[in-house]
């Protein structure tokens, strides 16, 4: 099984440091619904791993997440792609709670629900926690320099070996054609 790790926030739409609060603020970035129909033609098992801490803020309720994540699979699904699931944490960062990004609390639950070890799967993001979230289930941290991608990259402390793309769209043309 072919399964890839996005992060949803700079990588699958325009990042916001104010949140993504309701549908209409979720925009995709250019190409990157293309990019996931192009993954799920190629028999890609696609999944969305996201810190939405505006829950635990009050900034929005769990009904506006559904429904800013239906959009989201709505477009992907125009497009010809699917998002198989998508995997959250609700909590702020001083909860300290394990599955909020660094931690890798979401991506062992995405091994459990696919009855798989993570080793070698990429995980494409945005962030430095991102990037250490995947790397400590021996995922394959790649950064996009979207979303907050070139201050990450410029700020350093970035795991070893982790290949950076331009967007989502230039991360799969590398992934297919590497896997063919």
């Amino acid at each position: 099984m072919k399964l890839i790790i996005l992060d949803r926030d700079g990588v699958i739409n325009v990042y916001s440091a104010q949140h993504i609060k309701s549908p209409e603020e979720w925009k995709p970035i250019p190409g990157s619904l293309e990019a996931i129909a192009r993954l799920t033609r190629e028999g890609w098992r696609v999944v969305v791993a996201t810190n939405q801490s505006g829950l635990s803020r009050g900034l929005f309720e769990m009904a506006t997440l559904n429904a800013i994540h239906a959009k989201m699979h709505k477009a992907v699904a125009q497009a010809g792609g699917r998002i198989e699931a998508v995997f959250y944490c609700p909590h702020a960062a001083e909860a300290e709670c394990n599955c909020r990004k660094p931690r890798a609390g979401l991506f062992s639950e995405i091994a459990a629900r696919y009855g798989r070890e993570l080793t070698g799967v990429p995980a494409v993001g945005d962030s430095l926690r991102d990037l250490l979230a995947a790397a400590e289930v021996g995922a394959r941290p790649v950064l996009v320099r979207t979303g907050k991608g070139e201050k990450t990259l410029a700020a350093g402390g970035v795991p070893a070996d982790t290949p950076v793309f331009a967007d989502l769209g230039e991360v799969v043309e590398h992934l297919l054609k590497t896997a063919a």
